[in-house]
């Protein structure tokens, strides 16, 4: 490790005076105009842990869902899965180092994980649409030149995609290919056997509007779309010709306001589907015949393919064992409707998917996606060769699990220091600010099948507020009445929350 070299290339990319930053869920995320230092250690950093697993390491450049004018960074580990938590303690530790101290913690790491510096590293680089995107990539590079490392550059990427390559890469090719054409050509191979046996009411050509936020999803889709035109016909809407990313629209957009997009004209019983900024979220949506609107977010998606996987080993006589892994998010009616309609188990765990990643691990068939879109099922090799001749229709089960929506709310406060609130039970429960969790708790109460709960933001001093209730209008007041709960006791920014969105 040539430290002296290290040191130079630093002073190129300086840490701001006083910036702290904490790799999270989310990896680093914050105004991109401090983020140069960061994506240089990052690339440091991605070359030690290649050198320390002897895989090819991905760094993916994105802020997801945030306003364009932010940014972040996120390592992915060799089978395409989350940074390891102890590496995520060094991601931090590098990253608020001071340029003085640069060398001696990069030794230090290198000694506590036990690298062996004479190893060869690869690293594979993506980047969203950002303007501020490519320019941070290069920092990336910067950082895996200095310390030797080799590397791909794959330019615009989802951060689906990005996971995906640094899987086949380490795979020796046997997931499937590392391109754009091998992973266009593997998922609408999966899609087209998949749509061979689905039921489709009404037009036997399918039809999808997507709302791509502004962002990569939009030319991402672009090149699959004619891998698929022979089984869906694709519209582009917020394609990142016209507004800005992810500003009124997108998935989190959606699943928080509960209507449509900006620039999203829809009909009864419409097909529409809106990503996030960087495509790793989805959520569905449609009007019924008599306008009103319904979505499909993440906690229905999960219920609608564990219900299907359900009732599909009931017939073959199959005794997978099958668990859905949910967040305190969820919504609680599809929770009910799992555990007392399908006896399906379900298991809370903390918000971020990482952690229900690692549950839904310890199941022949993990099904886990939080409300706001992430998320995936995961297969067990057994289970893999047992499902995969199984796949049948799944849009009635669509129209089945439309009877359990229920009245739920999602609002976020700003605060002048979110780590001003701290929670336990799996994000559930406050345990400080002293008095929050008994407010809360009294607020409920005046309720019929209400529930509510607050989080802090893990990018932004806000603080989520989650309720539900009998009535839209019930959890309407009730989401009001934990806002002014949380400003009055959290530290509130600005004017009192006010009553609706």
């Amino acid at each position: 490790m040539d430290l002296d070299a290290i040191t130079k290339y630093s002073a190129l990319h300086a840490k701001p005076n006083g910036l702290v930053l904490q790799y999270g869920t989310a990896g680093f995320r914050t105004k991109a105009e401090h983020l140069d230092h960061v994506m240089f250690r990052m690339g440091l950093l991605a070359v030690l842990r290649s050198k320390q697993t002897k895989s090819t390491i991905g760094v993916m450049v994105t802020a997801s869902h945030n306003p364009e004018e932010d940014n972040g960074v996120k390592l992915v580990d060799p089978l395409g899965e989350m940074l390891a938590p102890s590496w995520e303690e060094h991601a931090t530790c590098l990253a608020n180092a001071e340029e003085q101290d640069m060398p001696r913690v990069l030794m230090d790491i290198s000694v506590k994980a036990a690298v062996n510096l004479q190893q060869d590293a690869f690293v594979v680089i993506g980047r969203d649409t950002r303007p501020s995107s490519e320019k941070l990539s290069q920092s990336v590079i910067d950082g895996v030149t200095v310390l030797e490392g080799q590397f791909h550059d794959y330019g615009l990427l989802t951060t689906p995609q990005l996971h995906y390559m640094v899987y086949c890469r380490n795979t020796s090719g046997q997931y499937g290919k590392a391109t754009i054409e091998g992973y266009c050509q593997k998922l609408s191979k999966a899609f087209t056997e998949l749509t061979k046996q689905a039921f489709c009411s009404g037009d036997e050509y399918r039809s999808l509007k997507v709302d791509c936020a502004n962002g990569i999803g939009a030319l991402k889709l672009r090149e699959m779309e004619h891998y698929i035109s022979q089984e869906l016909s694709v519209q582009l809407l917020n394609d990142g010709t016209k507004g800005k990313l992810n500003h009124l629209c997108g998935a989190d957009f959606v699943k928080s306001h509960q209507k449509p997009p900006q620039g999203m004209e829809m009909k009864p019983n419409e097909r529409c589907c809106s990503f996030d900024g960087d495509a790793d979220r989805i959520v569905y949506y449609y009007l019924d015949v008599d306008g009103h609107f319904h979505l499909i977010d993440g906690d229905k998606i999960a219920t609608l393919i564990s219900s299907f996987l359900k009732e599909l080993l009931l017939e073959i006589g199959e005794s997978l064992n099958i668990g859905v892994v949910q967040t305190a998010y969820a919504n609680g009616s599809s929770t009910r409707y799992l555990e007392e309609v399908m006896k399906v188990p379900v298991y809370c765990t903390k918000t971020g998917v990482k952690h229900l990643h690692h549950k839904a691990q310890e199941f022949d068939i993990g099904v886990y996606f939080e409300a706001n879109g992430h998320g995936t099922v995961l297969f067990s090799k057994a289970a893999e060769i047992r499902i995969k001749q199984l796949a049948k229709e799944l849009e009635d089960k669509k129209r089945k699990a439309a009877k359990m929506l229920e009245n739920v709310i999602d609002l976020f406060n700003q605060v002048a220091d979110r780590q001003v609130i701290s929670t336990t039970d799996a994000e559930r429960q406050v345990v400080t600010p002293p008095g929050l969790q008994e407010a809360i708790n009294d607020l409920v109460k005046k309720y019929k099948l209400s529930r509510a709960f607050v989080r802090p933001s893990g990018t932004e001093d806000i603080v989520r507020v989650y309720a539900e209730a009998d009535s839209q209008e019930n959890a309407d007041s009730l989401a009001h009445a934990v806002s002014l709960a949380v400003f009055q006791l959290a530290g509130g920014v600005g004017e009192p929350p006010q009553p609706g969105f």
